[in-house]
């Protein structure tokens, strides 16, 4: 069964959450040859849902990109060789039979966001492809995994660059800039109540 959220005029699959940050995209596909661009269409459906063994290639390619282009640059070779292997096929297979929550932005059969709530409490991931940023893609994905969240307050270790992006959804700094084999980080928290507040 398909269901149509009326306010938006976006189709969702069932189980899915109906993102209303994209009203303005009425069909958006995946133009295989050019890395991550969107090409706007019509009626095409979007949706945020679980992330399944079938997505595993796509969501790596994902955060790989958009890391590159954000983040790597400022890291040495030891922190980009580590973060590869946490956003590998083989780190999210590995990591979806743990206690995670981990989802997917997916728009005309193509990955095109990544999000992961560790223990209901910690953003290990939240990665939007270049070309998707700036259009709701990281709102819907937070979004799902605050309602996943158990407990009061939600953390993240936040890359430099993405501090003000997790801001916007909520989140404050709390603690010292720090690093974990070449990853450097800002820790940073949500309390549940304030996060998305608009």
């Amino acid at each position: 069964m398909i269901k149509l959220c009326l306010r938006t005029r976006l189709v969702c699959a069932p189980g899915a959450f109906c993102v209303g940050a994209l009203r303005w995209l009425r069909r958006a596909s995946y133009h295989p040859d050019v890395s991550f661009k969107p090409i706007f269409m019509e009626d095409t459906p979007m949706a945020v849902r679980r992330l399944r063994a079938t997505d595993l290639e796509q969501a790596s390619a994902v955060c790989m990109a958009s890391f590159m282009e954000a983040v790597a640059p400022s890291l040495s070779p030891l922190g980009i060789e580590t973060f590869t292997g946490i956003v590998s096929m083989n780190g999210f297979a590995d990591r979806m039979s743990d206690d995670n929550d981990m989802f997917v932005f997916e728009t005309a059969g193509r990955v095109v966001g990544v999000a992961e709530l560790m223990g209901g409490q910690h953003v290990a991931t939240l990665f939007v492809a270049p070309g998707w940023q700036g259009q709701g893609v990281g709102r819907a994905l937070m979004t799902a995994l605050l309602e996943c969240a158990r407990g009061e307050v939600v953390t993240v270790r936040a890359s430099l660059s993405s501090v003000p992006a997790y801001e916007r959804f909520g989140f404050r700094i709390a603690g010292e800039v720090g690093e974990y084999l070449g990853l450097v980080y800002q820790p940073m928290e949500c309390v549940i109540a304030e996060g998305l507040a608009d």
